[in-house]
């Protein structure tokens, strides 16, 4: 049952919020935290607004039956506003639901091609394709930190930042083994392969969230190779970072300058501890209960991308689309299918809950 209490607290801070943003006393990183906190309130307040309206909309109608005159018309409205109610309700406590604190993150992707040699690669580009095209029709800034390519525009890894608020939220549940069911464009004899290509999402962490000791890591610094510009093999500008208590590496040789691929180096570094440390607590709060879509293991086999049928299926909510071109284009069907996985985490975290 809806708390009224807390819906009305709930009005009340965002009211207040809306003063001290208006008021011009508040600047900098106070203003942009309080503009954050309100964007959030602002989304649940229609579906107060409409869950208030709802409740007296009832009483009002229970008031009407009295009159012998409106009985039959208070009477109907009833009906249609009780009905109406639960809805309301299930709504509401979805999004008042908690939420991560990582969701209005920017994210760090990497992609790795998998069983199927080259065919692999090319469908770990298609992956990489995929999720640029729809970062960018986001609005989203998408930065390459370090690259692996292969002879054929195939990709044996890549790893990327998306930059935008919400990203996390958007792109989370794409950690996980994606399989490709195609002709092969190296196959002469027309048969149909399977091959997959891991990808893992990682919220992208501040400093303040993971604290790295000096001591914990070794930083070597080599001449880049492979593709990259006038500087490969010119000066040694590649960082690979060891860390010793996770046993973590990574290197960065994409920027042009030392400095720059040791500060995308850490970046990415940070935001793997990060998200080992929330996937450790996760597991440990949900001891019991391992949830079916946000689970976060990269190893597990979570889509099938079918081209002869033109069907993307997701295994994990058994919803299969017969849009496989729009959703490697990053288009609406994309985002039909992440709603569809960020829906079922919802009802799955709410009926936990009750």
């Amino acid at each position: 049952m809806i708390i009224e209490s807390k819906l009305r607290d709930i009005q009340r801070r965002a009211a207040e919020i809306a003063e001290q943003m208006n008021s011009g006393t508040v600047t900098g990183d106070e203003l942009s935290k309080l503009a954050r906190e309100y964007s959030r309130l602002n989304e649940l307040l229609p579906l107060i607004d409409e869950y208030f309206q709802t409740v007296q909309g009832i009483a009002d109608a229970k008031e009407m039956q009295n009159d012998a005159e409106l009985r039959d018309i208070a009477t109907e409205q009833l009906v249609e506003l009780n009905h109406r109610l639960p809805d309301v309700e299930r709504k509401l406590q979805i999004a008042l639901l908690p939420r991560d604190a990582a969701d209005d993150n920017s994210v760090i992707m990497e992609i790795r091609a998998g069983v199927g040699g080259e065919e692999s690669a090319l469908f770990a580009g298609d992956l990489y394709n995929q999720y640029k095209s729809y970062a960018l029709r986001k609005g989203w800034k998408v930065e390459v930190i370090e690259e692996n390519p292969t002879s054929l525009h195939g990709y044996k890894e890549i790893v990327f930042k998306i930059d935008g608020v919400g990203a996390y939220a958007r792109m989370k549940f794409e950690s996980g083994i994606h399989r490709v069911q195609r002709v092969p464009e190296t196959e002469a004899g027309g048969r149909i392969h399977t091959s997959a290509a891991s990808v893992a999402v990682m919220p992208e962490a501040k400093e303040i969230d993971v604290v790295i000791e000096d001591k914990d890591i070794r930083i070597d610094v080599f001449r880049a190779s492979g593709a990259g510009g006038q500087h490969v093999n010119k000066t040694d500008s590649a960082i690979r970072i060891t860390h010793f208590p996770s046993g973590i590496v990574v290197t960065c040789q994409n920027e042009r300058s030392q400095f720059q691929n040791k500060a995308s180096a850490m970046a990415v570094l940070r935001s793997k501890l990060y998200e080992k440390q929330r996937l450790e607590q996760q597991n440990a709060s949900n001891s019991s209960r391992r949830s079916m879509v946000g689970s976060g293991d990269r190893s597990e086999k979570i889509r099938t991308y079918n081209f002869p049928e033109q069907r993307v299926t997701d295994h994990r909510i058994k919803l299969t689309l017969y849009k496989l071109d729009d959703i490697l284009a990053g288009g609406a069907a994309l985002d039909e299918m992440i709603d569809a996985l960020i829906s079922a985490d919802q009802l799955e975290r709410l009926a936990a809950m009750e």
